[in-house]
């Protein structure tokens, strides 16, 4: 018997897909945002972070559907963006706020150079 090739490509189900979970406000509540599937990539999501094109993130999971996982990446993500947003004060309060709840550690805190006693 013959077996016919699939319709779906492999290679767009076969990598890490990002979505982000929103907070609409009182009325509306929680939702996931609705996304093309070409922007799921950590890449885009991190930069759409930045240019505020989610207002106010709760929680990022990414998934990879061939490998069968999916994960809570909000920590990791968070922490990416405070390496990005240190120092920026065009940083929205709503991301600013994402950023210090999720990051695992204070990135806003600079050490003044050089250390003493550093060799």
């Amino acid at each position: 018997m013959r077996s016919s090739p699939s319709i779906v490509p492999t290679d767009r189900l076969d990598r890490d897909i990002y979505l982000v979970i929103e907070d609409f406000g009182a009325r509306a509540g929680c939702a996931w945002r609705e996304t093309d599937e070409q922007d799921t990539d950590r890449d885009t999501i991190i930069r759409d972070l930045l240019s505020g094109q989610y207002t106010y993130p709760v929680r990022i999971v990414v998934f990879n559907a061939i490998e069968g996982y999916a994960r809570d990446a909000t920590s990791e993500i968070a922490d990416e963006l405070a390496e990005a947003v240190a120092g920026n004060a065009q940083t929205t309060p709503a991301l600013q706020a994402f950023v210090e709840a999720n990051a695992t550690w204070p990135f806003a805190l600079q050490l003044a150079l050089p250390l003493p006693g550093a060799a």
